[in-house]
């Protein structure tokens, strides 16, 4: 019995495989005129969806936008996701396998970028990457890097041989955890322009395009999984990945943002966010995306700008996407001093009071800040992740129904 059913199921996947192999030899060749606009994530287990439980139908996602969100197949057989072999994936992907067919951030990114897009426009979306991995694990020459460029020259083949034109205006970057638990000893911008420049070239090898990729950035805000995590810390370097990321986003020419994962649940407070999350991220990526098409100003977010101290007084002045800058308590829990720190050598905060004054920031001590370090969201309980208990903070401008939270960062006082 038991062999029999094997067989059966054998035999099915030989006939699918014979369909599939007639209907692109020999099928219709009318495809019309398109442009496939490809944008996948590339990372660690954020970019992969990891415990983010689906709520993107895939059917609605093909028939909403009448076929024009599509895979690296140029087809709609979305989900499962396998790091080492794209023939399992697909696989798996037509036999409906849910395993591992978690929210995707793409998903609505590309959602969003369907709808204002022409009828004639496609959205290629697909993650690649591997979970646990630092910045150093998932750069060339690695298995997941190459899959990941492999899977672009696929649909960059897919998509010729239908005539269509295709291009890669951006790739978006979900990576950053491991780099805070596994305090590595490199500098995390350094890595990031080397990943950078190999993913830009070699993409750019597969496409022929001439403009370079740009990279839509979120940032991890995991910094309470460290294991030598300590609240208000003044050693303590878990915000050092973050505060690179911020850096890159605010100073970096071919860099955009999406945001900060704090201001959404975590799955069981842990490490990942729920399929809530991911939505919102791949919405504010989808802001991002349609700029880099209309060749619009960067978008940076909310990143400080400079800093000034005044006395005992500091001044933050901030790039206000939507203003006015506001608190919010309601969406994120409140945190102490609204997610502001001012740390002393001897791990004592200082701040006495932090205030809004149009697009700056005063954060008021009991003394001269001078050799402290400033923090926002560097805090939260051991091991707790979100915008409950994790590290947090309050700060936001007021985009109307999708705000742009303040990215986390430390910088030194002198």
């Amino acid at each position: 019995m038991k062999r029999r059913n094997r067989f059966s199921v054998i035999l099915v996947i030989l006939i699918i495989c014979q369909a599939l192999y007639i209907y692109n030899k020999v099928g219709k060749r009318g495809f019309g005129h398109k442009v496939v606009v490809c944008i996948p994530v590339y990372g660690q287990s954020y970019a992969l969806g990891e415990e983010a439980q689906r709520i993107t139908n895939f059917d609605s996602l093909r028939i909403k936008y009448n076929g024009r969100i599509v895979t690296e197949h140029m087809g709609h057989v979305f989900g499962y996701f396998d790091h080492s072999s794209r023939y399992k994936q697909y696989l798996k992907r037509l036999l409906h396998y849910d395993r591992k067919a978690f929210e995707l951030s793409v998903y609505s990114m590309a959602e969003s970028l369907a709808s204002q897009l022409g009828e004639d426009t496609l959205i290629c979306i697909f993650p690649g990457g591997h979970g646990m991995n630092t910045i150093q694990e998932l750069m060339k020459p690695v298995d997941p890097y190459n899959k990941f460029i492999a899977e672009i020259a696929h649909a960059n083949h897919e998509a010729k041989r239908r005539g269509w034109e295709f291009y890669v205006p951006a790739v978006c970057w979900m990576q950053g955890e491991s780099d805070i638990v596994e305090y590595p000893d490199y500098d995390y911008k350094e890595y990031f322009h080397r990943m950078y420049n190999d993913l830009n070239t070699d993409i750019k090898a597969v496409t022929g395009q001439k403009d370079d990729i740009r990279i839509i950035s979120y940032q991890t805000t995991t910094v309470t999984k460290g294991l030598k995590y300590k609240p208000n810390h003044y050693e303590g370097v878990e915000g050092r990945t973050p505060t690179a990321q911020m850096e890159l986003v605010r100073d970096d020419s071919l860099i955009w943002v999406s945001g900060p994962t704090y201001p959404y649940d975590f799955v069981n407070e842990s490490l990942h966010i729920d399929a809530v999350g991911q939505k919102s991220i791949g919405l504010l990526a989808a802001k991002s995306a349609m700029g880099i098409l209309r060749n619009e100003k960067r978008n940076i977010g909310l990143v400080p700008i400079k800093y000034e101290v005044d006395g005992n007084d500091i001044r933050i002045l901030f790039n206000v996407p939507e203003p006015p800058l506001c608190f919010d308590t309601i969406n994120v829990r409140k945190a102490d001093n609204y997610g502001f720190n001012v740390i002393r050598k001897d791990d004592t905060d200082i701040i006495s009071d932090v205030l809004i004054e149009q697009n700056t920031v005063v954060v008021k001590c009991t003394e001269s800040p001078s050799g402290c370090k400033l923090r926002y969201g560097i805090n939260g309980e051991f091991l707790k992740g979100g915008r409950v208990n994790g590290s947090r903070g309050n700060l936001r401008d007021s985009q109307n129904s999708l705000s742009n939270w303040c990215f986390l960062f430390e910088v030194d006082l002198l």
